[in-house]
C-alpha cells in the first residue's frame, strides 16, 4: 500500500514538469517570431529609406496614420517592386502621389436626394 501513494506523487511531478518545459517551448516559440517580425520591419524600413526621398517617405507616414492598412499595401508594393528590380533611382513625392493614386481603392459616392 506505501507503493501507491508515491506512484501518485512522482505522477504529479512528471506532470508538472512536462507543463513546465510546454510553458518554456511555448515561449521560445513566441520569442522566435517576434525576432522574425522585427527582423523583417527593419529589412523593408531599409529598402523604403534606400528607394524613397524625404519627402515621399514623409507622404506615405501621413498616410499611414490616417489609413494604417492602405500605408501598408503601400509599403509593401515598394518592396516588391525594389526586390523586382522594377525601381530606378528614388521615388521622389510626386511618383509617391501618382502610386497612391494607383492603389487606391475605388471610392464609392453616395447621392443622397431628400423628398
Amino acid at each position: 500500500m506505501s507503493g501507491s501513494p508515491d506512484e501518485e506523487k512522482l505522477e504529479e511531478l512528471r506532470q508538472k514538469k512536462m507543463e513546465q518545459l510546454q510553458d518554456r517551448a511555448d515561449s521560445q516559440g513566441e520569442g522566435n517570431q517576434e525576432a522574425a517580425k522585427q527582423q523583417a520591419d527593419a529589412q523593408k524600413k531599409a529598402v523604403l529609406r534606400q528607394h524613397l526621398t524625404d519627402e515621399a517617405r514623409k507622404r506615405l507616414n501621413t498616410v499611414k496614420m490616417s489609413k494604417p492598412q492602405f500605408g501598408e499595401q503601400v509599403e509593401q508594393q515598394v518592396v516588391s517592386l525594389s526586390r523586382s528590380g522594377r525601381l530606378q533611382g528614388k521615388i521622389d513625392d510626386d511618383k509617391m502621389k501618382q502610386l497612391l493614386k494607383e492603389l487606391k481603392p475605388d471610392s464609392q459616392s453616395f447621392d443622397i436626394q431628400r423628398r
